[in-house]
């Protein structure tokens, strides 16, 4: 597989030559300063293609081209933000990035409670605690009816947080959960946001009366408008799996497993409509067989992301190591070098270590961490690579 990186564009603390020097071929990035739902230009599109070729190295994906809320809910001025979409669409496709991630989650991209959860061997890693979670969404966001969505064992430790919250506390799952994960990825809510909480209540609000059916309506409408240009310009769509893969805040979430992924694949059977194969995302479901997804949806995946979660009993999950946790990313490695050796992979949310956390990188998104987990899996990958060498011979 190709060994891509998440890059945040030129204003970015890790630099391309940084890149280049530990072995990264390929750049996943998107035209960060664009709003969500207007169009990107080819001369901007051209500029950024540019820009990264002259470190020697190609933009592989973009990751992501913003599909806006409107489209996912089906508001009145849907019709026009696809329009936009199309166009940018057909200006990538002139530039020659065919490969593009995006996501059908409504309001968050995706959610976690802390950010920088302490390991034993002095790293941190990002972790959901769904207690706590569960405090977000009924004593902060005092969502209706937000109790009957969690069980009783749930309920019972959200009570004792309860009993020791403070504002700092609050202040702290607001931020994590609604405006540090969400915006430096052209997220709904940035840190410039004075009342995240209010605002992320309208973004919500948007979504009542739309449950799964309708989402995945919406999602058929979107994908059936874009896939003549995709035809066009051989642009391969991979939709990433909802992160967590859990029913969250009453929205709906329509990417969380087997059955999910068969369907959106099935509505629209067209090849250029496939799947981003989000290991950590789908690993953090304790429903999912993740090797045994791979196996079954390789031949329309057409980006991987390779990391990996531990599912605790309680319900809460944390990312793991790249070489453990339930994802089996060497079962993952042996699958798609088999099936398609030329993927573009990248690795994701890796540990702080070694300084990361004083550069004030984006939220799962470290330099060190990063860089020992593609170094374990480039290990990875050459042994599979000669393993099926072998079996040839």
């Amino acid at each position: 597989m190709e060994k891509t990186w998440r890059w945040f564009g030129p204003n970015d603390k890790i630099t391309l030559s940084m890149l280049r020097q530990i072995g990264v071929e390929g750049i996943v990035t998107a035209l960060h300063h664009i709003p969500n739902g207007e169009v990107w230009s080819l001369e901007e599109v051209v500029k950024m293609r540019d820009f990264i070729e002259r470190s020697g190295l190609r933009w592989s994906v973009v990751e992501s081209l913003p599909v806006s809320e409107s489209i996912k809910y089906g508001g009145p001025d849907r019709d026009h933000l696809i329009e936009n979409y199309i166009e940018s669409l057909a200006n990538l496709g002139r530039a020659g990035v065919k490969t593009v991630c995006y996501n059908f989650m409504p309001v968050l991209d995706w959610a976690r409670t802390t950010l920088e959860y302490p390991n034993g061997d002095g790293t941190s890693s990002l972790y959901f605690n769904r207690a706590e979670f569960a405090y977000f969404d009924i004593h902060i966001l005092k969502r209706k009816g937000a109790e009957k969505d969690y069980d009783e064992q749930t309920l019972n430790r959200m009570q004792q947080i309860a009993c020791t919250m403070d504002e700092a506390g609050e202040r702290r799952l607001v931020d994590n959960i609604i405006v540090k994960t969400q915006g430096f990825v052209n997220g709904n809510i940035t840190e410039q946001d004075q009342q995240p909480v209010e605002k992320f209540r309208r973004l919500l609000a948007l979504y009542d009366g739309i449950d799964a059916r309708r989402l995945r309506a919406n999602m058929k409408y979107f994908l059936e408008a874009i896939m003549p240009v995709c035809n066009e310009w051989d642009i391969k769509m991979c939709v990433h799996p909802d992160d967590p893969p859990l029913q969250i805040l009453g929205l709906p979430r329509i990417v969380t497993c087997d059955e999910d992924i068969k369907a959106f694949l099935d509505m629209v059977p067209d090849p250029h409509n496939g799947l981003t194969f989000c290991a950590g995302s789908l690993s953090a479901g304790a429903h999912n067989d993740v090797p045994a997804l791979a196996r079954k949806y390789a031949d329309r995946t057409w980006f991987v992301h390779l990391r990996s979660c531990d599912v605790l009993p309680n319900g809460d999950f944390h990312e793991a190591s790249h070489l453990a946790g339930r994802a089996d990313l060497i079962s993952l490695v042996r699958t798609f070098e088999r099936v398609n050796p030329a993927l573009p992979m990248r690795v994701d949310h890796a540990p702080l270590m070694l300084g990361d956390e004083k550069m004030g990188y984006n939220a799962g998104y470290s330099f060190h961490g990063r860089m020992l987990a593609l170094g374990q899996m480039d290990g990875v990958m050459a042994v599979v690579r000669r393993e099926i060498e072998e079996m040839k011979a």
